[in-house]
């Protein structure tokens, strides 16, 4: 385990034993914490009082963007027999599908855009371009991942009930597949975060009843269908004779988006260095506990602009994680006072090109999927915080 947090008489009256090739842990004090907590606070409120007209025209920018580039998409199909303007159109289709899932319905849906009251962009409501329901989605990822962040038995985004991304995941033969799981939950992505509130395990196990399943079975049948038939049936059919041309232009379009979201997701938190907890050691944490938690369990990805933009602003993953309620375009102006105060506290920051994260996300993978008799361990502990004694 990465971090560990111990009530302050345990952290006095033990001796922590580093091996020689093991970094000293950073130890902060409640007080410290505590002091985190606050300056974190007075950046997000700082940002709260800024918004305004900046970041109103900033999303509708965005939007205008992404339906231009899905009618571009749409009609290059019709010229999908010349191989130039099928790729075009797919290229262009996965752009829309791209900004549509990750900087327009990932940021609405976390309520980023609430604040400006408008029916369009009302997270309670907004419906996105993939098979997910959206109230699944906001269940599964604004609640569950975005509370318990890399808590194992909490966070269900560890591994995704599939993969096995974290040491503390007791091995099986089943894990000698981890490769191939995560190549297939790549290439199926939307459908992947589809089924994720299914917590398909617990249902094999018994664990979960029909009646919790049900209602989670008929929005798959009402979301995924309208999807299924919009893309591969009332589209592929507007083009006439090039039905099946346009049904794998679209299929492709998908593709296209899938493996980028699921890349760009990977990056954000499971490359080398990103930590994971116990609930023990998270039990009744203070908001300053929590932003710590968020900093050290995240992971960003470093680029242009326009890579920013392509990835729903989510290559500022720590930014989000602590701020997952603010305009996501504000993270990179953020993001040197979150470094500058990791380096205040010598907290690790997590950043690095995209290819040095994935690259270290998929050696994790094929890691992870040998029994750990195989490999060597990391070296843990990083971080331990002082908590205030519970009594006290």
């Amino acid at each position: 385990m990465s971090v560990l947090t111990l009530p302050t008489p345990l952290l006095r009256g033990n001796k922590i034993r580093i091996k020689k090739d093991q970094a000293a842990p950073v130890v902060l004090t409640a007080a410290q914490v505590e002091e985190i907590g606050k300056e974190l606070d007075a950046l997000r409120q700082r940002i709260v009082d800024d918004l305004g007209d900046s970041d109103r025209e900033y999303i509708y920018k965005i939007i205008k963007a992404q339906r231009g580039f899905e009618v571009a998409g749409r009609g290059l199909m019709y010229l999908g027999f010349l191989p130039p303007f099928w790729l075009a159109g797919v290229a262009a289709l996965g752009v829309s599908k791209i900004l549509d899932n990750m900087e327009i319905g990932h940021n609405v849906m976390h309520g980023q855009y609430d604040w400006m009251r408008e029916d369009g962009l009302n997270s309670r409501v907004f419906e996105w371009d993939t098979v997910c329901p959206a109230d699944q989605w906001r269940h599964s990822h604004n609640y569950m991942h975005h509370t318990y962040t890399n808590i194992l038995g909490m966070d269900r985004d560890i591994g995704y009930g599939i993969l096995r991304m974290d040491e503390s995941q007791k091995w099986n033969p089943y894990y000698l597949g981890n490769p191939v799981w995560a190549f297939l939950l790549m290439v199926f992505f939307e459908w992947g975060v589809m089924m994720h509130d299914l917590e398909a395990e617990n249902v094999v196990q018994g664990k979960r009843k029909w009646s919790d399943v049900k209602p989670i079975l008929q929005g798959w049948r009402r979301k995924a269908g309208k999807q299924v038939l919009k893309d591969y049936v009332v589209f592929p059919l507007l083009t006439g004779p090039l039905f099946l041309s346009t049904l794998l232009g679209n299929a492709a379009a998908n593709l296209v988006r899938n493996l980028w979201t699921y890349s760009i997701i990977f990056c954000g938190h499971f490359p080398t260095g990103v930590q994971t907890f116990t609930q023990d050691e998270t039990a009744d944490e203070t908001q300053g506990e929590w932003y710590v938690r968020q900093m050290l369990g995240s992971a960003n990805i470093t680029g242009g602009k326009l890579f920013h933009i392509m990835s729903g602003n989510l290559s500022h993953q720590i930014e989000h994680h602590l701020f997952p309620d603010l305009p996501a375009h504000r993270y990179p102006e953020i993001a040197p006072e979150v470094e500058a105060l990791c380096k205040k506290y010598n907290l690790s920051y997590n950043k690095g090109g995209f290819f040095k994260q994935i690259g270290s996300v998929w050696a994790k993978i094929f890691k992870l999927a040998l029994p750990p008799s195989l490999v060597r361990p990391s070296s843990a502990p990083g971080v331990i915080l002082q908590r205030h004694n519970a009594a006290a």
